[in-house]
């Protein structure tokens, strides 16, 4: 979660396992494996687009698309996460934390949900009184 987007080209370029052929030539013959592909495996954790993943699939497993070129695509996806998580991470002060880990009575029914509640009970009541005066 501290990483820099160069730790994460290098950490994925050389450790995550591809499931592409030995050589380029299988590979664009047989096409590549999603089902042991840890990059495609962590797209489909990080890439919010299911049209793109799709798309990625289809081009990775004909062998359309290579290896390095998915590779590119997570690492793109992944530095996108983290400069947004790192941005905001870089905004909690010590009194955030303090009063996170602070003991504190917390509500079995938050707020939020108690409204949602009684929003749909009065909607629901204002229907009945639509259908009645109906009658």
């Amino acid at each position: 979660m501290t990483d820099t987007p160069k730790e994460v080209k290098t950490k994925i370029n050389k450790y995550a396992l591809s499931g592409g052929g030995m050589t380029i030539e299988e590979h664009r013959e047989k096409g590549g494996n999603v089902e042991v592909d840890v990059p495609f495996q962590y797209l489909t954790f990080f890439l919010e687009d299911d049209e793109k993943l799709a798309e990625i699939k289809a081009k990775y497993t004909s062998g359309e698309m290579l290896t390095g070129e998915i590779k590119a695509i997570l690492i793109d996806v992944v530095n996108e996460f983290l400069k947004d998580f790192q941005e905001k991470r870089a905004k909690v002060t010590d009194e955030d934390v303090k009063l996170f880990m602070s003991v504190r009575k917390i509500s079995p029914m938050p707020e939020k949900l108690i409204r949602r509640k009684e929003a749909a009970k009065q909607e629901e009541a204002a229907k009945k009184a639509a259908e009645e005066q109906k009658q």
